[in-house]
């Protein structure tokens, strides 16, 4: 079984290159950020064709979260019930045994600015519901994935010099991610040996990608008896290389 994620950064401009990318990654499992689309306007129809159901909790022009399945789903749940939000940031859904959280963590603009508050208390909702989450589902497995927003170390920021105590990487921030993973979920990607400088992130300026001058900021956390069968991890860059790409790459981990 294959399990991603991927901000997309607008289903309605991507969607050629999400159908193309399904085509070559037939993924069981494949969860969206920044959808940006309002839920009447989902490219149901397609994504049904392309052999997926979908389940998406939308909104215009910003934000917009979705899970698209081989499977079927159960049990769907929109935001987190101990945070109310009117942003459309989480959608949860049961498929088979295993609980899968699709999270588009917010930005926070300027660490101390308003929009960075309300990200700490965003990430710290989000600990409480997830232990909730890990307690009810943590048997069948749980993973939690989705855009964080947060580069958690160093060696995952293209100079972190420059971004020292900066947005993504300020030390509050990478607490709360810290918090998170505590509740008992592991980062899949660094279950593994990976290449150095691998980032899923990279500014449309000043030729970001092009020099992979990223942050790792897409994640795949897995509840103990996910991360136990996990067999590999991978970010593929390939999509970031089309005509108008996302800023952002797939994050895809295999499971046995």
């Amino acid at each position: 079984m294959k399990i991603a994620t991927w901000n997309v950064n607008s289903l309605k401009v991507r969607l050629p290159h999400l159908l193309r990318w399904l085509e070559d990654n037939p993924v069981d499992i494949l969860c969206l950020q920044e959808t940006k689309l309002t839920d009447d306007k989902f490219p149901t129809a397609e994504i049904n064709a392309a052999g997926y159901q979908a389940a998406f909790s939308g909104q215009k022009t910003y934000n917009g979260v979705a899970i698209l399945s081989r499977l079927p789903m159960t049990d769907v749940v929109r935001n987190n019930p101990r945070f109310p939000d009117e942003q459309q940031r989480i959608i949860a859904a049961t498929i088979g045994a295993m609980r899968v959280i699709c999270a588009y963590v917010p930005n926070g603009q300027a660490v101390g600015s308003d929009k960075y508050i309300y990200k700490l208390a965003w990430l710290a909702a989000l600990r409480e519901w997830l232990a909730d989450e890990l307690a009810v589902h943590g048997a069948g497995g749980l993973a939690i994935v989705g855009d964080y927003n947060i580069a958690p170390q160093d060696r995952d920021v293209h100079d972190p010099a420059l971004w020292a105590g900066a947005i993504h990487c300020s030390d509050l921030e990478r607490a709360a991610l810290a918090m998170l993973v505590d509740t008992g979920v592991t980062d899949a990607f660094r279950l593994f040996e990976q290449p150095e400088k691998s980032f899923s992130w990279w500014d449309y300026r000043m030729l970001g990608f092009q020099k992979n001058k990223g942050l790792r900021i897409d994640h795949i956390l897995l509840s103990p008896a996910l991360a136990q069968r996990c067999t590999a991890c991978a970010i593929d860059r390939a999509p970031r290389k089309w005509e108008q790409p996302s800023d952002h790459a797939p994050v895809i981990a295999t499971l046995s």
